[in-house]
């Protein structure tokens, strides 16, 4: 699908960005803001690991803002055959187990399944032969809904080519997302959709009228943000064993207002105090 010009332009959306809440290094509320002053991206997704409570979150505080984007309710589950988008889930999705038992959790949930930079020689990875045996199984509930044709980050670059071809042969739709674990990341990759809704969105995955575009990152501000993220972590464990010394109900940011309570939950009031 190629672009039409930049005064018709299909929608644009980024499907895999990550907060503080899991391991991503930017709150809710820097993530909508960067997002809205960008102007490019009409949907984005919030896919923490193993939760989707900062989602949630940003669902809800896109929509009290009123900043025009659509924010779909996420989750990176980590699955015995590789990582897995779980997108438009309407619960969070139980990790740790078969590729094939989580997708169909995902449909159960009301979601759409896209293995997350598949193909890779690594244990996060979905492998092509899981892939074909859940394509060729009789059983339409354990089929993915598309791949992530395109990943920006070091997992991504060497297989691209493999994993486009690897979705064109068997009738997938292409995504592209970002991965982003900071802001500065957000876009890098991106999906084209014909309009500029999360439900038009979903058509087009489910019809696979959709491509992927995006530009690949340089190791070194990778690296950079591995550094951030220790920051991240040593700040989180400290504010942890704050909380519980002073017995106070609280704990490590989780990135959405409410979040340092525990157990954490949204709470519009506390963005206001």
């Amino acid at each position: 699908m190629n672009e039409p010009p930049a005064t018709e332009r299909y929608g644009r959306a980024d499907l895999h960005i990550h907060t503080i809440a899991s391991d991503g290094i930017a709150d809710v509320a820097s993530i909508l803001d960067h997002v809205a002053a960008r102007g490019d991206l009409d949907v984005i997704a919030i896919t923490d690991h193993e939760r989707i409570d900062a989602a949630v979150a940003a669902q809800a505080m896109a929509r009290d803002r009123g900043v025009g984007i659509d924010v779909v309710v996420g989750e990176e589950v980590t699955t015995l055959g590789g990582h897995l988008l779980a997108l438009w889930i309407d619960r969070p999705i139980r990790p740790y187990r078969s590729l094939r038992n989580t997708i169909k959790e995902v449909h159960a949930a009301g979601g759409l399944a896209i293995p997350a930079h598949p193909l890779v020689p690594y244990p996060l990875c979905a492998q092509g032969r899981v892939l074909r045996n859940l394509l060729d199984d009789g059983d339409e509930a354990v089929r993915p809904d598309g791949l992530e044709t395109f990943n920006p980050t070091a997992l991504g670059r060497p297989w691209h080519d493999r994993v486009v071809r690897f979705a064109d042969e068997h009738g997938l739709a292409r995504v592209g997302n970002s991965d982003a674990h900071d802001l500065d990341a957000i876009g890098a990759g991106w999906t084209s959709f014909e309009g500029r809704t999360a439900d038009e969105l979903r058509r087009a995955i489910e019809a696979r009228e959709t491509d992927h575009q995006g530009s690949f990152h340089d190791a070194v501000g990778q690296v950079g943000v591995f550094g951030k993220q220790l920051s991240k972590r040593a700040r989180d464990a400290r504010d942890e064993l704050a909380g519980r010394v002073r017995r106070d109900g609280t704990g490590r940011d989780h990135g959405y207002p409410g979040g340092r309570a525990r157990p954490p939950r949204y709470d519009p009031a506390d963005e206001r105090r």
